[in-house]
């Protein structure tokens, strides 16, 4: 699918390309009407080929979970574990990994048909179940942390600093992702 943003960068260097070729400034009024119709020609064509499908979620999820397998490997690989280490590295992985199935999903027109009082507790039931599953991450982090030399806990801090973010999203971590903390 092509973006807004995509569009405008596409009119804009074909408005520049037109105008260069033209090679006179008084030509492009002229010149200027035909990367607007190329541009709408363009989004014609393109809009079929719009109909982005999404990822059935049973093959996302094995995608994300391949990719975080390979990120944790990579850190491991980094951090040079001891044998003594490798208790608490389990632990770590087995508490950062994501629920097993799929998460419970309601249905919005089933979520509309709430209460606003209903609404509100299951919206408090989720976060409760939120902040435990953080909690549980967070003392195994620590715990896992702890038992790190120096120099260990430094490539650690340089590794996961992205983890805590919302930027995996499929997308190299571009979108989303939090600014350093100082």
């Amino acid at each position: 699918m092509i973006s807004l943003r995509q569009r405008i960068v596409w009119a804009s260097l074909l408005g520049s390309a037109a105008l260069a070729s033209s090679g006179a400034f008084a030509q492009a009024p002229a010149v200027s009407a035909a990367p607007t119709a190329a541009v709408a020609q363009a989004d014609t064509a393109a809009a079929p080929q719009a109909q982005h499908k999404r990822m059935d979620p049973a093959q996302r999820m094995e995608r994300m979970q391949e990719r975080r397998a390979k990120r944790l490997a990579a850190l491991k690989e980094k951090l040079k574990l001891t044998s003594a280490q490798e208790g608490a590295w389990s632990t770590f992985t087995a508490a950062s990994q994501p629920p097993a199935g799929p998460r419970p999903h309601m249905d919005r027109a089933e979520f509309a048909k709430l209460t606003t009082p209903e609404r509100l507790e299951r919206m408090q039931a989720r976060q409760a179940e939120r902040s435990a599953m953080f909690a549980k991450r967070a003392d195994a982090t620590k715990t896992f942390y702890a038992t790190l030399t120096p120099e260990q806990q430094k490539t650690f801090d340089t590794e996961t600093a992205h983890f805590g973010g919302h930027g995996h999203r499929g997308h190299g971590g571009q979108r989303g992702t939090a600014p350093a903390k100082g």
